[in-house]
């Protein structure tokens, strides 16, 4: 006998849109880390832009559906100051709250890319690195908060799409010596 899921439905929306958000907001911090290499450069003549961007705008719908869905739930009540103002909700408020600090950080600094012209070009790319920090937010926000959390599948998720971002994320972040020493070993080898 099959179990109702009406009672439940705001509930498994939301963890649904949660977990799509965390896919799809780890595989655009990775293309856009990508985006910024030499050596996707050398490879691609594709211009990655479009989908960089139609990734971002995937994770801040899917970030709406996961909280404004929970406003329905039966079991946790919020309202939409619960969702929406961080440490308002009762609901694990630390978690919470790192939550939606990271959805405000993703969809500010998602949309910056619209503002580029009026922010500038070079102020733009420095306030857009601080993207993978609001990500990082996010995967502690899953971690932390999430009701899949400890689950085998989820952690494999999680592995999965995260584990190359965080890898990339590192790369990103060596010594810039360094890092340009590297470069330069590479270009002389071809």
């Amino acid at each position: 006998m099959a179990t109702d899921p009406a009672p439940h439905l705001f509930w498994i929306t939301s963890r649904a849109a949660g977990s799509a958000a965390l896919i799809v907001a780890s595989l655009a911090v990775c293309l856009g880390l990508l985006m910024g290499t030499r050596l996707l450069k050398r490879f691609s003549t594709v211009d990655l832009r479009v989908t960089h961007e139609t990734l971002s705008l995937a994770t801040m719908v899917a970030i709406a559906v996961h909280g404004i869905s929970l406003i329905g739930d039966a079991y946790m009540h919020p309202s939409l100051l619960d969702i929406s103002i961080p440490f308002a909700s009762p609901y694990k408020t630390g978690w919470t709250a790192i939550g939606i600090v990271s959805g405000w950080g993703l969809a500010a600094l998602g949309l910056s890319y619209y503002a580029r012209g009026r922010i500038g070009p070079d102020r733009w790319r420095r306030l857009h690195r601080f993207t993978a920090l609001a990500w990082l937010l996010g995967l502690v926000h899953s971690l932390g908060e999430g009701t899949d959390a400890g689950q085998t599948w989820f952690l494999a998720m999680i592995g999965i799409v995260a584990v190359p971002a965080l890898a990339l994320l590192l790369w990103r972040m060596r010594p810039i010596a360094l890092r340009q020493a590297h470069e330069s070993a590479a270009s002389a080898s071809n």
